[in-house]
């Protein structure tokens, strides 16, 4: 099977063609070799027909020679293409096996360390990559699908009391307020995954202009200082002044006030909340700490990914896009964000690149 594929390939008929082109430039070398000696056979013992014998052997040899190179030629191509036909049919193979099984099907690699190892093993990463995109779809769409099913389901349920009930004008302003309420969540879900699409498009770079850092944070300090209180948590800031970065003020303040409202209320109650601006070898760092809880290490780098929460039943108030928002405002800045146990409790670092002052 694989010898009738090898010959019916395109690469064997290259490889013909190669061949073709070889012998002939072998054959003109032959011939010009052959008439060369009879010429000087002839210079120097008379007429060649005297030695017939002598002609008679350099046709052989050389008709030999021909024969030779031309049956190494056609092994050489043979296997060659053979090797090149066997590996893009392993190729195929898993191709067809990937379209009708799954993803979870890798080209098998011979350890070679050559080109076509090398495709192998790129193509393997790219499955992984497809693999783990797919799954992170599927995780998407059932989150999604689990926090729209809640509000819907409250709104359902409200509305067909309300079908049924006589009317009454106080329970039906409270029950078209609590339906707008849960449409209102729905609706800054949505709108929450598009601002998040267009800061990964990174649409928004045209309101870019030099920024204290730290001006920022005490103004974010300064809005969640009630809601802080609330939970007796100490809210306060700390480090440098006047720490310059460029970048979007609207989608800084959003992202670090995400970050403080995360550490307030998933730190414990009675706790700190420290926010800290400072320069670091250049660069721009500011640091949200609690003292709460923290994450699990195996966990963190999955908490940017949209809808993901560490909470699993999905029944607390939240839709996991919080995270997934500070991600795409520290990428489209050009920063990079780091979570570190605090021990306990969490650290949350994003390290702006250096700009000059404002």
């Amino acid at each position: 099977m694989l010898l009738a594929k090898t010959l019916r390939s395109s690469t064997f008929r290259l490889a013909l063609i190669a061949i073709a082109a070889f012998g002939l430039i072998v054959a003109a070398i032959m011939a010009y070799v052959y008439f060369g000696t009879l010429a000087y056979v002839e210079r120097r013992l008379g007429t060649v027909a005297d030695h017939d014998g002598f002609t008679g052997m350099i046709e052989l040899a050389m008709v030999a020679v021909a024969m030779l190179l031309l049956v190494l030629a056609g092994l050489a191509a043979v296997l060659v293409t053979r090797r090149t036909v066997g590996r893009i049919e392993q190729i195929n193979a898993t191709s067809r096996a990937i379209m009708l099984s799954g993803l979870d099907q890798r080209i098998p690699m011979r350890g070679s360390n050559d080109e076509w190892d090398r495709v192998a093993e790129n193509l393997n990463q790219m499955l992984d990559r497809i693999e783990t995109l797919m799954g992170e779809v599927k995780q998407v769409s059932d989150n999604v699908a689990h926090d729209l099913r809640t509000p819907l389901t409250r709104m359902r349920g409200r509305l067909e009391k309300a079908y049924h009930a006589p009317r009454n004008s106080e329970t039906d302003a409270a029950l078209i307020g609590d339906t707008i309420a849960d449409l209102d969540a729905v609706l800054g879900m949505f709108a929450s995954i598009t601002r998040i699409s267009e800061i990964e498009t990174r649409a928004r770079t045209g309101a870019f202009r030099g920024l204290d850092l730290a001006e920022i944070a005490s103004e974010v300090v300064e809005l969640y200082d009630a809601a802080a209180e609330q939970v007796a948590t100490k809210l306060s800031l700390a480090g440098e002044r006047g720490v310059a970065i460029t970048g979007d003020r609207d989608l800084l303040f959003d992202a670090i006030a995400n970050l403080v409202d995360n550490a307030i209320k998933h730190g414990c109650k009675g706790g700190r909340v420290t926010v800290t601006c400072r320069r670091t070898d250049g660069a721009a760092v500011i640091a949200i700490v609690d003292d709460g809880p923290g994450i699990p290490a195996e966990q963190r780098e999955h908490v940017f990914k949209r809808f993901y929460r560490l909470e699993r039943s999905r029944y607390t108030p939240g839709n996991g896009l919080g995270l997934s928002l500070v991600a795409a405002v520290a990428h489209l800045h050009g920063a990079e964000i780091a979570l570190h146990d605090n021990a306990p409790g969490l650290t949350v670092a994003l390290s702006f690149p250096a700009a000059s002052a404002p």
